[in-house]
């Protein structure tokens, strides 16, 4: 046997049983609500550690990785979202995560996130840090931290049409939301510390954020565009909000 399905074999998922109804649910959701649209599944190894990276617009966003991923899956981030509906909120709780703080210490999660990439888990993470708003931002460093320390590959997701699931229902129509899967990147390496090693660490950052904006509509791309306008109108709103104090939302983050 092989270290990698050696590893495989040893990961196993949390609240296997509590998971299993809820991935049910999830998917019963998705087909009653939506006109569901995946791609690049076979993108996905059967195997190995795997990091899920994805945009992060709209609070629905974990679940429908949840939804596309042919694989259990971890996830690392917070609890809170302030801005979904009531019905909405306990899943993160029951489904089980790695807490991490905005601000202060996460050491905690980060060690507990990073076993389960060691054991060949899969693992799902927002690079931004959050869903103040609908257009790429630069990725925080925690996605990148990770996939450095534990050698594992990256699948890029584009998500796009989540925002609009719940203006189309208003409307009496389903929303046509598509998720699209990437081929996996790295394995990724940062050799240097303190400046330079930060600098690598960015550097990696970038990488997974233009790999994401390759899977999303061209007007979403943000900081990350080709275009003057939307780049320049991006980075108004690609400040860090927990750095300045507001606490809008807390979801799952990077």
């Amino acid at each position: 046997m092989s270290g990698e399905t050696s590893q495989a074999a040893r990961w196993r998922p949390k609240r296997r049983w509590m998971r299993t109804v809820l991935s049910g649910l999830i998917t019963g959701l998705f087909a009653l609500l939506t006109r569901l649209e995946i791609e690049g599944r076979e993108h996905v190894p059967d195997r190995g550690p795997l990091l899920i990276v994805a945009n992060h617009f709209h609070f629905a966003d974990p679940v429908a990785l949840i939804r596309a991923m042919p694989r259990p899956l971890d996830f690392v981030g917070g609890f809170h979202l302030p801005n979904a509906p009531q019905w909405i909120r306990w899943i993160p709780r029951m489904w089980g995560l790695y807490r991490v703080r905005r601000s202060g210490s996460s050491r905690g999660a980060l060690r507990e996130a990073e076993n389960t990439l060691r054991q060949g888990g899969m693992l799902g993470i927002f690079p931004e840090g959050g869903s103040w708003t609908n257009v790429l931002r630069p990725a925080r460093p925690g996605t990148a931290f990770l996939a450095t320390r534990t050698g594992a590959r990256v699948i890029p997701v584009g998500l796009h049409g989540l925002d609009e699931i719940f203006p189309s229902l208003a409307r009496g129509r389903r929303a046509t939301v598509t998720i699209r899967i990437g081929k996996p990147l790295g394995p990724f390496q940062a050799t240097q510390r303190g400046r330079k090693g930060r600098e690598q660490i960015d550097a990696i950052g970038d990488t997974i954020m233009r790999a994401i904006a390759g899977l999303i509509p061209a007007e979403r791309h943000g900081v990350f565009s080709d275009d003057e306008e939307i780049r320049k109108a991006a980075e108004a709103v690609a400040a860090y909000p927990w750095e300045r104090g507001d606490r809008s939302d807390t979801s799952t983050t990077g």
